[in-house]
């Protein structure tokens, strides 16, 4: 059919990221898209069992026609229909990551006609995803700059890791009442501190969080002994998770409201030193360098800005793939372009003139 949007999921990233951003688009827009080579650049292509509990999450949301949502297809055509609020549920049986779960339905919800909730059971700290943390430090908090009165709210009920998962979240989600604006993530100001926990649970022993918080608080009170570094170390209890894991969440604050954030989450023979000291050194690099939008965080806003009214502008690090991804699928979805341009000290300007999006329902 000529009135599919076609998108090559092996561009750049070649995983899911095309797939992600395409559906959820689609639903927005209320256009039909058909995905092709997904995830042709990994190890086993074709779609995931994550990938489907996306896709079938998003068909009961958008009542879509849906061709091809089989385990390893490596093409999918996808027909929305109207975006209904309401409450949904997936249980992924896995610790399948609940954050990239959320990032399908988080700009699609809203657009709906009232307000939703979706639970979702699956991995809240688990590899290749952000941590249920990132999404409520730095994610939740930097979308209030699209619109200032969205209400959005996680809730994390149980936490779960590779590879048993049995984690449990809460998304609550009020629709728009006006499109949203224009964002600004050019101005850094003035470092303020830094906060971020180091946990575990399970079986493990409690050094592993002292490791973490010892070696990220070194490396940061090294390079600015005179600002704060607040680390807590706790441990998940037996009612909040019931597996082995370990990992550590950092956030640096800023005078002008910018939130970055860095972290890891541990997996097999868990160097708690190492992995510490990795993610205050990539925490480090974004406020030595002042950018205003973390690598995690690029390509999460690219929706947001392709769909906000006015010009929106971010100041952050080199793009990665997946924020490349994000930028090709959301101009071939939407008809925006995104601007680059590149500054001193690896510092990356991306702009966007929003469509201005709304759905009056």
């Amino acid at each position: 059919m000529s009135n599919f949007v076609e998108i090559d999921g092996s561009y750049l990233e070649g995983g899911g990221q095309a797939l992600r951003n395409a559906i959820s688009l689609s639903v927005i827009l209320n256009r039909p898209v058909r995905v092709v080579k997904i995830r042709a650049n990994r190890p086993k292509p074709g779609l995931s069992h994550q990938h489907l509990h996306g896709v079938h999450l998003l068909r009961a949301i958008s009542q879509a026609d849906v061709n091809g949502d089989a385990l390893l297809s490596t093409e999918l055509e996808f027909t929305p229909r109207r975006i209904e609020g309401g409450m949904y549920k997936v249980d992924t049986r896995t610790a399948a990551s609940i954050t990239l779960i959320y990032q399908m339905v988080m700009p699609v919800l809203l657009f709906a006609n009232g307000s939703s909730r979706v639970d979702v059971t699956g991995g809240t700290n688990v590899a290749f995803s952000p941590q249920v943390e990132y999404m409520q430090q730095v994610l939740l908090p930097s979308l209030k700059r699209f619109a200032a009165n969205t209400a959005m709210e996680l809730k994390v009920l149980h936490h779960g890791f590779y590879p048993r998962g049995n984690g449990r979240c809460q998304l609550n989600v009020e629709p728009l009442q006006q499109p949203l604006t224009a964002a600004q993530f050019m101005d850094f100001g003035q470092f303020r501190e830094v906060k971020g926990a180091a946990y575990y649970a399970g079986r493990l022993p409690k050094f592993i969080a002292y490791d973490l918080q010892h070696s990220a608080e070194r490396e940061i009170h090294r390079l600015w002994p005179d600002h704060q570094c607040n680390i807590q170390v706790f441990k998940h209890t037996p009612d909040r998770a019931r597996d082995n894991g370990a990992g550590i969440i950092l956030t640096a604050l800023t005078s002008t409201g910018c939130v970055l954030g860095a972290g890891s989450v541990g997996e097999k023979n868990i160097d708690g030193h190492m992995i510490g000291s990795n993610a205050s050194c990539e925490l480090a690099g974004y406020i030595k360098n002042e950018v205003c939008v973390d690598a995690h965080l690029q390509d999460q806003l690219i929706i947001f800005m392709a769909l906000a009214k006015g010009c929106s502008r971010m100041r952050t690090c080199a793009l990665s793939k997946h924020t490349r991804t994000a930028i090709y699928v959301a101009e071939q979805m939407t008809g925006v372009k995104f601007n680059i341009e590149y500054g001193d000290f690896g510092q990356t300007f991306v702009s966007c003139e929003g469509l201005g999006h709304f759905n009056n329902v």
